[in-house]
């Protein structure tokens, strides 16, 4: 995933002190340049104008051109005091991008010997000429440099702008047909590309097919190193008794172990070649032209930031993709149904698949096994954001929740227990919304960025608790 680039603009007040202005920047610029740092290039302005502090008209065409140069995915407008509203607005409004606007907290009021910052008051008027030149923006209220309000409101912003980013250029893959009983997944491809860009590409499953047999018959060292890579992490002895490895014409569990192997190298090769960013797959239907399943595949790719929908689900991809984007390398993500409520805690679902889940968020407790062709543990203990990207009627709204493990029943495939303040909730606004029973999960607290990206995207962001039609009682 590419860097997300950010335009930094501090702003003053033409008549206050330079030096008063400088003393914030030299705090605050610190700070951001070491949240997120592996995934965000800070394009300032030094060079442009006095201290590298935008104030005088004439400063505004230079800071848009370079910045529309370094093609910035969003902008940062810390204001250093009172600010100028007019060069705030000026250089936003031309830029078009998401927009942070925060100013630090005023430490004490003016008074007979010297005049304060008024940051507060500026970015209050500012903000009503951003509003006025139609640029959407994000806000931190004014708070200390060096607070956790600060950096939890600057990380969410860098997040959500990631989500925009990757939903301006997103590739979809979409690997074979939905299966013919789903038609839950059915997905709109031209509103997809007219409304947020993003274009659906099809990859013929002979070719997946085919790309996995060349692996194979090449044997290749990347192909050696993968297979022992993952038969050091998880158990495939169970692969010698499964019957569908006979049935689909292989000798013994480690040729089936291996064609899975070279299936995920098959499909990341697919991808790749087509610039997706994440993928569909119709998974089960194929099992015969592929000659296996593709759950090991699925998994292994998550760990690759690589992430890829089962059962033919288009949207359910993008989901991945946005919550792959908001994560920005925290978390691997998975791909889950919504399927039972725990037998004896009602406010806890589990979140299953028959085996897709990254090993990367394996609980260490739990035994990994390849069996019957499907991974097989439970997740580990944490605080995971579930999402859900998906429309009807052309409307388009993003879910997001956040909730964490809990203890339950041992099952088949991969699955974790996920436990919220109000399961009910959630369970109507998902059946009353226009979701389906598939979801996107990740480890982290990723709903204030989620429902901040939205309103970037100009959908309907839909909280668990948000209004709307309830269940008879």
């Amino acid at each position: 995933m590419e860097k997300l680039k950010l335009g930094v603009v501090p702003i003053k007040r033409t008549f206050l002190p330079m030096a008063a202005a400088v003393a914030q920047k030299n705090a605050f610029m610190p700070v951001i340049r070491q949240i997120k740092h592996d995934w965000v290039e800070i394009v300032d302005v030094d060079e442009l104008t006095e201290n590298g502090i935008a104030f005088t008209y004439e400063v505004i065409a230079p800071i848009v051109q370079k910045l529309q140069d370094a093609k910035i995915d969003a902008l940062f407008l810390p204001f250093c005091d009172f600010g100028e509203e007019s060069v705030a607005a000026g250089i936003a409004s031309a830029l078009k991008v998401p927009t942070l606007v925060w100013g630090p907290r005023d430490t004490e009021p003016n008074s007979d010997v010297t005049r304060g910052r008024d940051t507060q008051c500026g970015i209050i008027a500012a903000t009503k000429v951003l509003a006025r030149c139609g640029v959407t923006y994000s806000y931190i209220v004014s708070s200390p440099t060096d607070s956790e309000q600060f950096r939890h409101g600057f990380e969410t912003f860098l997040r959500a702008s990631m989500v925009v980013k990757t939903m301006k250029h997103l590739r979809v893959g979409q690997i074979g047909n939905r299966p013919e009983p789903f038609m839950s997944v059915i997905a709109n491809e031209g509103e997809l590309l007219e409304r947020f860009g993003i274009q659906v590409t099809p990859i013929p499953v002979t070719t997946i097919a085919k790309y996995t047999d060349e692996i194979l018959a090449q044997a290749g060292e990347d192909f050696q190193k993968a297979c022992a890579d993952y038969t050091a992490r998880v158990d495939c002895s169970p692969m010698d008794s499964c019957q569908l490895t006979k049935m689909l014409g292989m000798k013994d569990g480690a040729a089936a172990t291996q064609r899975a192997v070279a299936m995920k190298m098959a499909i990341r090769r697919a991808l790749e070649e087509k610039d997706c960013a994440c993928g569909s797959m119709d998974c089960w239907p194929s099992a015969v032209l592929l000659k296996g399943l593709p759950c090991l595949a699925v998994g292994e790719l998550a760990d690759e930031g690589l992430p890829i929908s089962c059962e033919g689900d288009i949207n359910g991809a993008v989901t991945l993709a946005i919550l792959n984007a908001c994560a920005m390398g925290d978390s691997s993500q998975f791909f889950a149904d919504l399927t039972i409520r725990h037998p004896e805690n009602d406010n806890a679902e589990l979140l299953w698949h028959c085996g897709p889940f990254p090993y990367s968020l394996k609980n260490p407790d739990s035994p990994a096994r390849l069996q019957d062709m499907y991974q097989r543990w439970e997740l580990k203990p944490g605080d995971i954001t579930l999402c859900r990207f998906d429309s009807i009627g052309g409307n388009y709204s993003l879910f997001a929740g956040e909730g964490h493990t809990t203890t339950g029943p041992e099952t088949t495939g991969t699955y974790v227990w996920f436990e919220t303040d109000n399961w009910e909730a959630w369970e109507e606004r998902l059946v009353f919304g226009p979701y389906i029973h598939h979801v996107a999960g990740a480890y982290g607290a990723y709903a204030d960025a989620l429902r901040e990206a939205a309103r970037y995207l100009g959908i309907t962001f839909d909280a668990p608790d948000a209004p709307g039609p309830k269940s008879l009682r």
